[in-house]
């Protein structure tokens, strides 16, 4: 029985909690983790106890009276590790192990401390790490050098993430000067491709995926209210209102603004209903002060119920307690972040996941109702590639250096090819990039070596360089003194306007454009904030599902009236065409010289098709909400252009370099792509906006369907 192979203070520890048996997840986790010595990604629901399951054998099988930070815990958020900092402290308390917090906002006490002393457990993130190898090289052998374990929560938001090339790079360095070897253990319960968890570790033969598939019923109901306007109907709200009122829930819109405007309007139409007043919004632009007291209400309140508004700020596993329903406004970006999501509901034993799915229009219906019926055949997106990053060996490379207050050229290209996390980069590469930075003074060449040039120093001595994806620039709002949150300029940002922001309405009084604070009193009335968006890319299996979908005749129980009548509509509409095989045929319909193409495939290749479309000379404009391209061509000739395209990737890198000279904010998903050199822009676009190889493949499959 794995319980016997704990130690006796972890058993102890057991015993004291009462609990009744362990979850099948710890019961692996403890037999593996304690007789071998292999990497685990530990894979099971939300709350089946996988920060236990890692950390009860961990601690079990380490002498903690050697010196040195002996278990390295890594979150991809702050808020993350104050949350699990409780629940990690309250069992290492059982062997008098010390449990440290390491970011930005932790006790800069205890911080000198456990510098002066490396002992026990430390919770930090990749950007602190980044941050600890830059400034502090020498404390980072001091603290690293003995590590035994890396524990790494939410492993699924890393993968195919430029932070998770960021964490990989680091794991590599970790390994460099650590005395021994360390093991693994990556935590998730959302993952779509486990080789690719494997591959995250750096040693994919030597790790393991212990995986629970024990999965707990979700209750799902579709609602559909149709709105073309930019903010959500009345008869939305009201029903939204009806459904939660009486229950703890978590809202997710798609967006900062919706997540304002839900939250306010909800909170009046409590108010005129005599309901209760806890109506919250919870994202990043909400102050960190303020989002800590609406997770604090939420998880130590027994009896009232309240509704947070949120964005993927409480996608991840901080821990808030009990809430009875999540609540989905419009399709998700992806299944894994839908399933995420849905895993905050019904987390006590024997409860049901309670799920609610609006939606506005006829697409956002058919995409959230094809990811519900993915996710029950079990498919969840891979993560996307992140094979040759050279953006981010880039700033690695001024990291390495300016660790190293300078170093051999020869000794950093072999570090960065010794890198993992740049295995598919050429050592000729890294020495042309290596040699670009110096040519732009990133990089000073002093005989062999190299250390931080003026353009460089620019750069790394921000703070903003330690993370590898964009931070706003945001205007500070203030009331009496407090901050209540922060949004970045646009044309709302005017005296006498009124916004929206952490659930209530605020009057700006007065902006300080070189401070970048926005004085406010409280409203009553106004406009959701302005927010820049994040594009979401869909996969080619959704789209494939939703035709599937329009030309199958089965009924869901789970949707509303409305639901079903949008979904018959969109059916109707479809069915003059002879679809029969839906991995090939697509519907085309002649419109005069015009032509609708619905190419029922992902963004990526949606994304290539239209930049080939534009290099054949072919106009065109793409609506992705619904995979549909507007072509300004006759059928004829373009079914007889389709069938050259394939021809145009032979040349296509010289096509992009020609692209980003025209639309360099193309490369605006990447912080460090504007320092490469053209060709290595090209690549990266390749890479993370287009996908030729698929499309090749796409285009020789493709039937045509048309009435005609």
């Amino acid at each position: 029985m794995s319980f016997e192979l704990l130690s006796e203070p972890i058993k102890k520890y057991i015993r004291d909690k009462r609990w009744e048996q362990l979850r099948p997840i710890q019961n692996a986790a403890i037999e593996r983790i304690l007789t071998t010595n292999n990497n685990y990604i530990l894979a099971s629901r939300t709350a089946s106890g996988k920060t236990e399951a890692a950390f009860l054998p961990i601690l079990s099988k380490l002498d903690f009276s050697m010196s040195g930070i002996q278990v390295l815990y890594i979150s991809p958020l702050i808020a993350l590790i104050n949350d699990q900092f409780y629940r990690i402290e309250e069992l290492c308390k059982y062997l008098d192990v010390t449990v440290t917090k390491w970011h930005g906002e932790a006790n800069r006490t205890l911080k000198n401390k456990i510098l002066k002393n490396p002992n026990g457990v430390l919770l930090i993130t990749p950007e602190s790490l980044e941050a600890m190898f830059i400034n502090k090289p020498y404390n980072v052998k001091l603290l690293f050098t003995h590590i035994k374990f890396i524990v790494i929560d939410e492993i699924h938001s890393f993968l195919g993430t430029d932070r998770g090339t960021q964490l990989k790079s680091i794991l590599s360095r970790l390994k460099k000067i650590n005395s021994g070897s360390f093991s693994i253990i990556g935590l998730s319960a959302t993952i779509g491709d486990y080789n690719e968890a494997k591959r995250f570790t750096g040693d994919e033969m030597n790790t393991k995926v212990l995986l629970d598939r024990t999965s707990k019923e979700i209750i799902v109901k579709f609602r559909y209210f149709n709105n073309d306007k930019s903010e959500l109907s009345l008869e939305l709200l009201k029903d939204l209102y009806l459904s939660t009122k009486e229950s703890k829930a978590l809202i997710f819109p798609n967006s900062r603004g919706k997540a304002e405007e839900i939250a306010v309007k909800l909170l009046k139409i409590s108010k005129l209903d005599n309901g209760h007043n806890n109506y919250f919004s919870h994202h990043s632009s909400v102050d960190k002060e303020v989002r800590e007291f609406v997770e604090y209400f939420a998880k130590n309140n027994k009896r009232q119920n309240f509704c947070i508004s949120c964005t993927s700020t409480l996608e991840l596993g901080i821990d808030i307690g009990t809430v009875d329903q999540v609540i989905q406004i419009d399709s998700a970006h992806s299944i894994a972040s839908l399933i995420q999501r849905v895993g905050r509901s019904g987390r006590k034993e024997g409860e049901f996941s309670k799920l609610l799915l609006y939606s506005t229009n006829k697409w956002s219906l058919i995409q959230s109702l094809a990811c519900w019926l993915l996710y029950e055949d079990g498919f969840i997106e891979p993560p996307q590639s992140n094979i040759r990053p050279f953006d981010l060996l880039l700033h690695q490379a001024l990291s390495i250096t300016k660790g190293h207050s300078g170093i051999e050229i020869s000794d950093l290209a072999n570090q960065l090819n010794g890198n993992f996390a740049f295995a598919q980069i050429s050592k000729a590469d890294i020495l042309e990039l290596i040699y670009h930075l110096i040519k732009l003074n990133y990089l000073e060449k002093l005989r062999e070596e190299v250390i931080i040039g003026i353009e460089g120093e620019k750069i790394v001595n921000n703070r903003n360089f330690y993370s590898v994806f964009r931070i706003e620039e945001n205007f500070k709002f203030i009331y009496s003194g407090n901050k209540i949150g922060e949004i970045p300029f646009s044309p709302q940002l005017i005296e006498g306007e009124n916004i929206f922001l952490a659930a209530k309405i605020w009057k700006i009084r007065y902006i300080d454009f070189s401070t970048k604070r926005v004085e406010v009193v409280p409203a009553n009335d106004g406009k959701p904030p302005i927010f820049s968006g994040s594009t979401s890319s869909i996969h080619p299996i959704i789209r494939e599902r939703i035709l599937q979908i329009l030309f199958s005749e089965n009924d869901y129980e789970f949707l509303d009236t409305e639901s079903r009548k949008a979904l018959d509509s969109l059916r109707l509409d479809f069915s003059i065409f002879p679809i029969e095989d839906v991995r090939t045929d697509r519907p085309i319909i002649r419109k005069d010289r015009h032509l609708q193409f619905f190419s029922f495939t992902g963004t990526k290749i949606n994304h290539s098709l239209q930049f080939l479309f534009t290099i054949a000379g072919i106009k065109n404009r793409l609506d992705e909400n619904c995979s549909k391209f507007e072509l300004e061509i006759t059928k004829e000739s373009f079914i007889q252009k389709w069938s050259e395209l394939t021809n145009l990737l032979n040349d296509i890198d010289a096509h992009i370099e020609v692209l980003l000279e025209n639309s360099p904010n193309l490369l605006d998903f990447s912080k460090w792509g504007y320092i490469l050199p053209k060709k290595y822009q090209a690549s990266l676009l390749k890479e993370k906006y287009f996908d030729f190889q698929d499309t090749a493949v796409f285009l020789n499959r493709i039937k045509f369907v048309s009435t005609e």
